[in-house]
């Protein structure tokens, strides 16, 4: 176990949360964890400033649990330590960090999102749990449930604060803090301190201590910046399955939950299996395609801006942006998941002649220097690498997107015949009139939705004017009613909807109220 300046132990982690990390083989800090260990381990407020991919989650997550592990254990309903994280992706990376570290000095934690089912969450909160990683909407609505109290939180950290701001999470964020005691520790981590994170900063930290790694804006130096620029749509299209194409993992970023969608399963349909990641998708599904691309056995991952924070996957090698994004914050963040931990990293971005004033823009106020060029053979092989073998769409694993298969017709199999009280099926031909059918088997055809005095489902004519088992209401053809279909029970007779009128040829009941005419027997209704 290393005492050097730049140790675990050196900047005071508790022996047994630094075997825990050597034992991942986390043996040194990164620089942010250097710059504000000694004085979160000591209970001061901190304020870090860091690009993504720079260690903050553990640079937290330390002192978290190290300071929790001397005090009282947690109860039902009230956690001592509360993480807040923009997004659920987010919330479950840092649930995973402080697990083992938690683990080791005997605490318990949870995490909360949207987007489940609530069951299992309220059951680990009622049990008590040390530490809370939360997303703000799912915390908010358990707590006002009752679920959930934080008047126990003696150390608050907001992780990403300044997505939370652009997400418009600050008044949630806001409120959550008002409710933990004044006097408790925070820790706030951020990439940039605009969007409203300094009000925060001002009206939550006492006195904080201020790291600043480095420049909100500045590149990471590891990464290599290419802007290629195509001719069209389809040229694009064809460059794009070209970069897709290598054995290493590689993340495309586009503008629109459809467009990943459509792109992951272009790929996967060339061979090139793929899985996409937006907001559209369900939470299990989510967690199955990063957990595919994370583990490797899908190397190419599709993804909105969803993905461009707090996203932790070692080994991206390529990050291409197939639409530009809007601003040169998203291209940081976007870019930010290569070159991750000092490991080197190639950042593409694919540009139509129509997107030259705007790229520029971008690159100027994101400080990259590189400049558009043509997408010659020789720099895309390089930028591809070693090409994996294409595996036919069939053969790819079950994350990877593929269009949907196509469904049969609705009602096809099914058989519906004329007077025997069945009917025609969900989606079959209508019975013709003049087939012999009478009117109390074109009656019988037609299901009248409506319910009998002991709720079970009746249809007209046929089969409905057959009294009900038990003796309850039948549907029958009286001349009390006119000849029109009327409910019979012990108590009387009621009009039934009149499901004769409006019929095309003795098929389903029109939707337009039929115009009033005179019965068979002259008495109009």
């Amino acid at each position: 176990m290393s005492d050097s300046p730049l140790s675990f132990r050196a900047l005071g982690v508790p022996a047994a949360l630094v075997r825990s990390l050597e034992g991942r083989g986390i043996t040194e800090p990164f620089p942010i964890q250097t710059a504000t260990l000694r004085d979160t381990l000591a209970g001061r407020d901190v304020l870090g400033r860091g690009r993504t991919g720079s260690g903050k989650t553990l640079a937290f997550s330390l002192p978290l649990v190290a300071r929790l592990s001397d005090s009282r254990p947690g109860r039902s309903g009230a956690p001592r330590g509360l993480v807040l994280a923009p997004t659920r992706e987010l919330a479950s990376q840092i649930a995973e960090t402080i697990a083992p570290l938690a683990a080791a000095a005997g605490l318990t934690h949870t995490v909360i999102f949207g987007g489940v089912g609530q069951g299992k969450q309220v059951e680990a909160l009622r049990r008590g749990v040390d530490i809370l990683v939360a997303c703000p909407g799912r915390l908010e609505d358990l707590k006002g449930q009752g679920h959930l109290r934080l008047d126990a939180v003696e150390i608050s950290v907001l992780d990403e604060a300044d997505h939370m701001a652009d997400l418009g999470f600050l008044p949630a964020v806001k409120r959550i803090l008002d409710a933990t005691p004044r006097g408790g520790q925070r820790m706030l981590f951020s990439a940039t301190l605009d969007n409203g994170v300094d009000i925060l900063v001002k009206r939550y930290l006492t006195n904080p201590l201020t790291h600043s790694v480095d420049p909100s804006s500045s590149p990471v130096a590891a990464m290599t910046h290419h802007i290629l620029e195509v001719a069209d749509v389809g040229a694009k299209r064809d460059l794009v399955e070209q970069l897709a194409s290598g054995r290493t993992r590689r993340l495309f970023f586009t503008r629109t939950k459809h467009q990943a969608r459509k792109l992951a399963r272009q790929l996967t349909a060339s061979g090139i299996p793929a899985v996409d990641l937006h907001g559209n998708l369900s939470q299990n599904a989510r967690e199955r395609n990063l957990d595919a691309f994370s583990t490797g056995a899908v190397k190419v991952l599709v993804a909105t801006d969803i993905a461009a924070r707090g996203i932790h996957v070692d080994d991206i090698d390529l990050v291409a942006h197939v639409d530009p994004p809007a601003e040169h914050k998203a291209y940081l963040h976007r870019s930010g998941r290569t070159a991750r931990a000092g490991s080197g990293g190639t950042v593409v971005t694919i540009m139509l002649p129509e997107q030259r004033k705007d790229v520029r823009q971008l690159l100027r106020a994101a400080k990259i220097g590189a400049q558009p060029t043509a997408p010659e053979a020789a720099l895309v092989a390089g930028l591809v690498g070693e090409t994996a073998p294409r595996v036919a769409p069939t053969e790819a694993p079950e994350a990877a997107a593929r269009k949907p298969a196509a469904q049969p017709a609705r009602g096809q199999g099914g058989s519906g015949r004329a007077g025997s009280g069945q009917g025609r099926s969900s989606r079959g031909r209508r019975p013709r009139s003049g087939q012999g059918a009478s009117a109390s088997a074109q009656d019988g055809g037609q299901q009248s939705r409506r319910r009998d005095d002991g709720g079970a489902r009746t249809r007209n004519g046929a089969r409905g004017s057959r009294p009900t088992a038990d003796g309850g209401a039948r549907l029958a053809r009286t001349a009390e009613g006119g000849g029109r279909a009327v409910y019979v029970s012990e108590s009387g007779a009621r009009p039934a909807r009149d499901t004769s009128a409006g019929r095309d040829g003795g098929g389903r009941p029109s939707r337009r109220r039929a115009p009033r005419r005179a019965t068979s027997g002259g008495t109009p209704r």
